[in-house]
């Protein structure tokens, strides 16, 4: 089979007179992730495929990042700060039928609605910027640490080739070193383990402020499990050891966004195993899925190392961008 080619689409937007009502901006819970995934996933703007713009995007990221949303005219307006200094406020780029223009035009009045505060979006697309310059961008500021990795779907769940031969030897020697290892979906009935496996686990990495953050993000998505429907998971297994891996992700068009992939680093080949087998199912289940989003390095450089390793198709770059 071969690898797919790595495309952005343009983005058909719909005419649409903005709302005469001011945005009533409210907290995001997870009562409203039905209304919130309904725009995200009837809508072509997906196919700027960056995880900023899926539920595990949003919802894993409610607390650090201050999120408040409204909906108006099936588009989704989503206000909190930016994702390089969470001193700052700032808006996302609204998704949904609305014309990009009327949108814009609605926030700036709600800017000046409310202390006069200047209209900055956070995390903006590079397939976007253009459409924010034409409207009046003053400026256009790279986020180098929050680009997103996207790998050929394939890729992962072959591991053919050179370049990868490295990853395909680790999940040999995983699968010679446990013999009997188990591949199971996460469901209530491993549920328990795997929430006592990552409690037991610990984070390294280079920015522990973002680490304590997704610890408990990730605690809260698998407490709260029922409530993402959309999401599917897998769970990785030895007789030795019991859980030494587990993954959850979420498919939006042919995209699988891998929100959380955690591992135990003292057995080999573990994490390089879930990635294969993941990518694997997610394929045979859906067949329509070419592309892995396994989002950004949030600058740490041991993550950073780690995605460069599996050679991605590319680095879906994003920007702040100041009306």
């Amino acid at each position: 089979m071969a690898a797919p080619r790595f495309q952005q689409y343009n983005v058909i937007t719909a005419e649409c007179k903005p709302a005469v009502d001011s945005l009533g901006f409210k907290r995001v819970t997870l009562d409203d992730i039905p209304a919130i995934n309904a725009v995200l996933r009837d809508t072509a703007w997906v196919s700027s495929r960056t995880c900023d713009y899926s539920i595990g995007g949003i919802f894993m990221w409610i607390d650090y990042f201050d999120y408040s949303y409204c909906i108006v005219n099936d588009t989704l307006f989503i206000k909190g700060v930016t994702e390089n200094d969470v001193t700052t406020p700032a808006f996302s780029l609204p998704v949904g039928e609305m014309n990009l223009g009327a949108a814009v035009t609605l926030l700036r009045d709600y800017c000046a609605a409310h202390g006069n505060m200047s209209l900055k979006f956070s995390a903006v697309p590079e397939d976007r910027v253009e459409e924010l310059r034409k409207l009046g961008a003053t400026l256009v500021e790279p986020l180098e640490d929050w680009a997103d990795y996207i790998y050929d779907a394939y890729s992962l769940a072959s591991l053919s080739g050179k370049k990868l031969s490295k990853k395909r030897n680790h999940v040999n020697r995983f699968v010679a070193d446990n013999p009997g290892y188990r591949f199971e979906p996460l469901t209530r009935d491993n549920l328990g383990d795997v929430k006592a496996f990552f409690d037991a686990s610990h984070l390294a990495l280079d920015k522990p402020v973002l680490a304590d953050a997704e610890r408990l993000q990730v605690k809260a998505v698998l407490d709260n499990l029922d409530c993402y429907s959309m999401m599917e998971g897998a769970v990785l297994s030895t007789s030795a050891n019991g859980i030494v891996a587990f993954t959850v992700g979420e498919i939006i068009g042919d995209t699988l966004y891998v929100h959380i992939e955690k591992m135990n680093h003292s057995v080999p080949g573990a994490g390089e195993t879930i990635n294969n087998l993941f990518a694997k199912q997610i394929m045979e289940r859906h067949p329509e899925v070419c592309y892995i989003n396994r989002e950004e390095d949030t600058g740490d450089s041991g993550l950073r190392q780690a995605k460069l390793s599996y050679h991605p198709l590319a680095l879906l770059k994003k920007f702040n961008v100041v009306m």
